[in-house]
């Protein structure tokens, strides 16, 4: 299922310091804000089950509470430096504000709730052409924050395969490494840089190499070219009718539902879930079930079920 995260590029460029689980919850609130259908405001108390971290990341159902709890906590206490022009005059000014005002838990449910600043809800939430969106599966493999802030950098240029070169000073700080940390180039490109890219190589949709800028024998910037990896080969459905159990049709029609190619077809008034009953009773439709086949493949359905011709 492909789970869509929308950030402004303002946001992305921004200087700040999470770890590994407390970006993970940030992208999954994102995630399910939207799967939600209400998006997010100021008021909007967002809702993250543990289940749903742990399915989406790996992590083991028993520890998954602890970290989100753990990652809730630590997001409360964390901030984001940004930087804009002042529309009066022009010039550059740097404003600090905290990702969210409010946290809780639900212990017996294995939920936590946070809600975004009023500073960062029109960061993530504004859907324009200066925006950067990416399916939270590209990072669910990730193990590294650094790799997760630099695929966010790096998709920015999605439209070039090269970005801008940035100051090394520039860099650390957007990657989020602490200033006491990795201090000589060596360590910073070994532990941070060959680090992110080796994992984003392996677990994304993109491969990156990174290039070097020297003044003098000093490296004082970098820039990173990439491409796009060709995508697999989706599973071929032939137009029979494909038979279906009642968990089938609930599972797949949920899935569907969230595919952005599917989203036109949608009622205006209607939300994920009945979107989602819509669908369901199509896939039960030998007339209308066709017309979903295409894109079964993509959502995890396997041909080998059986079918009915």
């Amino acid at each position: 299922m492909s789970e869509l995260v929308v950030k402004d590029n303002a946001l992305i460029q921004a200087s700040y310091t999470l770890d590994l689980a407390e970006q993970r919850l940030i992208l999954l609130a994102i995630v399910e804000a939207r799967n939600s259908g209400q998006g997010i405001t100021h008021d909007s108390l967002l809702k993250i089950h543990a289940s749903s971290y742990a399915e989406q990341f790996g992590v083991n159902d028993k520890t998954a509470y602890t970290v989100v709890k753990d990652a809730s906590k630590g997001l409360f206490d964390r901030y984001v430096t940004y930087h804009d022009k002042n529309p009066k005059n022009g010039k550059d000014r740097s404003f600090h504000c905290r990702w969210v005002d409010k946290i809780g838990v639900e212990p017996d449910s294995g939920i936590v709730y946070m809600r975004f600043t009023s500073d960062v809800v029109p960061l993530i939430t504004r859907l324009e052409s200066h925006f950067t969106s990416y399916e939270i599966e590209k990072v669910a493999n990730l193990s590294s924050s650094y790799a997760i802030r630099l695929y966010e950098l790096i998709i920015q240029w999605r439209d070039n395969g090269v970005t801008q070169r940035y100051k090394i000073d520039d860099l650390r700080q957007k990657l989020g490494v602490e200033p006491e940390k990795y201090k000589e180039m060596y360590n910073f490109k070994i532990r941070v840089i060959d680090l992110a890219i080796k994992q984003i190589n392996e677990h994304t949709d993109i491969t990156v190499k990174y290039e070097q800028h020297k003044t003098g024998r000093t490296i004082t910037a970098m820039s990173f070219t990439f491409k796009t990896k060709a995508a697999p080969k989706q599973t071929a459905i032939d137009d029979g009718y494909i038979k279906m159990t009642d968990s089938q049709v609930r599972t797949f029609s949920s899935k569907l539902a969230r595919l952005p190619e599917l989203g036109n077809n949608a009622p205006s008034t209607a939300g994920y879930d009945d979107f989602a009953k819509l669908i369901a009773d199509d896939l039960r439709d030998a007339t209308k079930q066709k017309k979903y086949h295409k894109h079964l493949s993509k959502v995890g359905y396997q041909s080998s079920k059986s079918k009915v011709k």
